[in-house]
């Protein structure tokens, strides 16, 4: 009851509530869009009409992510001057820049381009179309680096110094390249692939089992595969890069993340817990299941590697919420593992021949599977910016700034009022996008298109 009469835990609440929602939409963009640009490319190499049905089929859910993401991302530039305007004063020089960037590098190319890419296939020709849809891939792959590197840098700043109370870059690439901004943003780009990737896969395999266009979605399906058997193992290893760098530059947060919490003696590995119950009251686990020396061989790749525990640091330089931040984080691992695990078995269903038009049908289970595993990537997501973002309080800037004093001086009843307002939006925006998702899927792709021909403008090269 606390929270309600508390203005940084509201305003924390509304930026997680806003972040939560948006982060859901350019993800299925930035996937889509890497999806597109396969499907147009495959098109103009083959001359095969289907992959451009594909094409026009996909871009209408593209249409419907990136609506949703632009209006539910404006409240977001909003909230930094008015409910975190101490954070935007210190931070300004660096953070507020990469925001510009962001805009005016990726955002307005990729809303240039968007368009023409969606309506304009019969009125440009197939190269300048192609050219849109490459355009709006990169504008959206851009926009996910630079506000990774964003936040990379609120993780572990560099490249500056502060004075009098402002973070003052002293070297623009330093504080771009921040220790975290490499793994970071190739993690995050990778999971919007992968997510887009199964979510493609669930929607194919979804027609397929009601046995609806089996030909034309088992394309769809198959490449969604290929692309998938790379990019579900590549994300682990990305996640195991980035979590080893936890422990070197964020060891409190990684300590939390592992509920760990007293430092391994010389000699002796820590052990890794896969399930607990962390109680932060006796800085201890109530009960754990674990492996020994587990810990130690995941942070360090040796078996007696030192892990710094929770004690090591003061109560109010950690974060409070121990337990949510170690079930986020194996939360997002499984469902990462459950999609390494789907990919295998399907490619050895294909392999065995069993992805032919006339036997997919009877791949029940592995086509529940794959429909079941539609929600499974953003859940993913959402739980590894829980993991991220929970994981670093008390700060804003590690180290730098901590979240209550970058917080706005605002009336709680002001907050807690924006806050439902917000709630209100993004449910009637989630119920408007869930409509017209539902409209779209069951009418399907348009498989009477019409073949592009010399007289139409699409079919002419520049």
């Amino acid at each position: 009851m606390e929270t309600i009469h508390d203005p940084v835990a509201l305003s924390r609440l509304q930026f997680a509530l806003t972040t939560l929602f948006h982060i859901l939409w350019p993800v299925l963009s930035i996937g889509l869009a890497f999806f597109l640009v396969t499907m147009e490319a495959l098109w103009l190499r083959t001359g095969d009409e289907d992959y451009r049905r594909h094409a026009k089929f996909w871009s209408r859910l593209f249409g419907l992510s990136f609506t949703v993401g632009v209006v539910s991302g404006i409240p977001l530039e909003f909230e930094f001057g008015t409910n975190w305007a101490p954070f935007s004063v210190v931070s300004g020089e660096f953070f507020g820049n990469i925001l510009g960037f962001e805009a005016a590098m990726a955002f307005m190319l990729e809303a240039g381009f968007v368009g023409i890419m969606l309506f304009g296939w019969t009125r440009v020709s197939r190269s300048v179309h192609f050219f849109a849809t490459l355009m709006v891939a990169t504008g959206a792959s851009l926009s996910a680096f630079w506000i990774m590197v964003a936040n990379a840098w609120m993780q572990t700043p560099a490249g500056g110094h502060m004075a009098h109370g402002v973070f003052v870059v002293d070297n623009y690439r330093d504080a771009i390249f921040n220790p975290a901004a490499g793994w970071s943003a190739s993690h995050m780009w990778v999971a919007c692939v992968e997510t887009t990737l199964f979510v493609i896969g669930g929607i194919s395999a979804g027609y397929l089992y009601r046995r609806r266009h089996t030909e034309f979605f088992l394309k769809s399906f198959k490449l969604a595969l290929l692309f998938a058997i790379i990019a579900a193992p590549l994300q682990i290893w990305l996640g195991d890069g980035s979590g080893r760098a936890l422990f070197v530059h964020q060891p409190a947060k990684a300590a939390a993340i592992e509920a760990h919490w007293t430092t391994n003696p010389k000699g002796h590995g820590a052990a890794w817990a896969i399930l607990a119950w962390p109680n932060p009251q006796r800085q201890q686990n109530d009960w754990a299941i674990e492996i020994p020396n587990g810990l130690s061989l995941l942070a360090t790749h040796s078996l007696d590697g030192r892990v710094e525990g929770l004690t090591a640091f003061t109560p109010e330089d950690r974060t409070r919420l121990v337990a949510l931040v170690f079930y986020s984080f194996r939360l997002m691992v499984a469902i990462g593992i459950y999609f390494v695990l789907l990919a295998c078995w399907t490619v050895s269903v294909w392999l065995r021949g069993a992805l032919a038009p006339q036997r997919i049908t009877s791949q029940r289970w592995l086509l529940r599977a794959w429909i079941a595993s539609v929600p499974l990537g953003f859940i993913a997501v959402e739980t590894g910016w829980i993991t991220r973002e929970v994981g670093r309080q008390p700060w804003t800037i590690y180290h730098l700034v901590r979240t209550a004093d970058a917080v706005s001086n605002l009336p709680a009843a002001g907050v807690a009022g924006s806050l439902f307002v917000y709630a209100l939006i993004y449910a009637a925006l989630s119920t408007a996008f869930l409509i017209f998702a539902r409209r779209l899927l069951r009418h399907g792709p348009d498989m009477a298109l019409q073949t592009l021909n010399s007289s139409d403008p699409g079919a002419r090269r520049s």
